[in-house]
């Protein structure tokens, strides 16, 4: 067997006593070579032959030639089934010959400084990769979010731009975690205005953790189009929510009047109903969402953006509409597999002159819905919305996109 034993900074003198045995006992052990001054000083004359795993090729060849009769201890950092030499040795190695006693990984130790439950933590790593998929990862608006950074692509500031990028500076807390487990260990947490440390260490990561975003002075807000963050989210379902580009064509789409009635169907967190009311305080927005606790939190971000709903329903269409007005703009947002049969309900009490906007995901859905307007004797238009952010890539920006939306809109005569 090769006993494949996780360490941590401390090693060899933070072994276990089981591990010690282990390695006592072997007739090879094979470790990076910044361990083998500190294991022939710690085991002396009781050290078994050692090899170095940095050339790897070589040693995973010694390792191929040992016998049955052989017992092999192989030291390696942290967790070895994590980023670590595991996935090779598995690759190259009989799996059935290996045994893995992983040690901390950099992610347990950073969540453990913090002090945070990492149970629903996601993790990504920019090494060697472009940073569209983190891009991509914080438009879901993970709750907690390990960043495994690349130091010759930017490292901890690359990620705080791309935050930055995307609206949601304000919504994470960000802790750099330097060194972790080593004596040299620095963990701090920075503040939007902080500048990265001159000093910062290219042996990382970077933590993101959700956090409500802090409310700001609706004066402070722009006019029209406000940034992703401004809004609160829904716990379980972060991310849920009309992405600011989509929201600026949706609302163009509206046309929305002085006065009268909007529905917001499908309303989520509210953020095209809201916004709506900041361009337009006079209309009467009634913002409907099935899921529970929504009403709360549609108010809440509505009191943040200092506008007044003429009311918040929680509950199921086409049911929940009966008892409110009749409406000169809907935006029909929900209704999932139901949502023929929810805007057929609404088009008998859309008002004359009204309009109707329908953000769809795809074309089978465009193409269910949009007989339905034609046969009640709408004028139809359909457009395609595709947006892209700028992502920081070394040097320079890379656009990386958000997904395309349908926009089906009538218009009743």
């Amino acid at each position: 067997m090769i006993e494949v034993i996780g360490t941590d900074a401390g090693a060899p003198a933070t072994l276990p006593a089981p591990q010690r045995e282990r390695l006592l006992q072997a007739s090879l052990v094979a470790a990076p070579q910044r361990l083998h001054a500190a294991l022939r000083e710690a085991f002396g004359a009781a050290l078994p032959p050692l090899l170095a795993t940095d050339a790897l090729d070589a040693c995973l060849e010694a390792l191929q030639r040992c016998g049955p009769e052989q017992s092999v201890v192989l030291l390696a950092s942290g967790d070895p089934l994590w980023f670590g030499i595991g996935r090779q040795l598995l690759q190259r190695l009989n799996p059935n010959q290996l045994r893995f006693h992983p040690a901390p990984s950099s992610l347990q130790l950073a969540f453990a400084r913090i002090g945070r439950p990492w149970q629903d933590a996601a993790w990504i790593s920019l090494h060697g990769r472009e940073p569209e998929a983190l891009a991509a990862r914080l438009q879901q608006r993970p709750p907690a979010l390990a960043v495994l950074t690349d130091p010759g692509q930017g490292g901890a500031d690359s990620v705080r731009r791309l935050l930055r990028a995307s609206g949601l500076e304000g919504c994470y807390a960000l802790w750099v975690c330097e060194r972790l487990g080593h004596p040299q260990e620095r963990v701090q947490r920075l503040q939007p205005a902080d500048p990265l440390p001159a000093d910062v260490d290219p042996l990382l990561l970077v933590l993101l953790v959700a956090e409500p975003p802090a409310p700001q002075p609706p004066a402070a807000l722009p006019l029209f189009g406000l940034p992703d963050g401004v809004f609160l989210q829904h716990g379980d379902r972060p991310g849920l929510m009309t992405k600011r580009e989509v929201r600026i064509q949706l609302l163009a789409e509206l046309d929305l009047p002085a006065t009268g009635v909007l529905w917001d169907v499908g309303a989520g967190v509210g953020s095209v109903g809201l916004e709506a009311l900041r361009l337009r305080p006079q209309l009467q927005l009634w913002a409907l969402e099935q899921r529970g606790g929504s009403a709360d939190l549609i108010r809440s971000n509505a009191q943040r953006l200092a506008v007044h709903p003429a009311g918040v329903v929680e509950g199921r269409a086409p049911e929940a509409l009966a008892d409110l007005p009749d409406p000169d703009r809907v935006l029909l947002g929900g209704g999932g597999r139901g949502r023929l049969a929810l805007l057929q309900a609404v088009l008998p009490r859309l008002r004359s002159g009204g309009v109707v906007v329908v953000p769809l995901a795809t074309v089978e859905a465009l193409a269910e819905l949009r007989p339905a307007l034609e046969q009640a004797g709408l004028q139809v238009g359909v457009s395609q919305l595709q947006a892209w952010r700028g992502a920081p890539l070394a040097d320079g920006t890379r656009l990386t996109p958000l997904n395309p939306v349908l926009v089906l809109r009538g218009q009743r005569p």
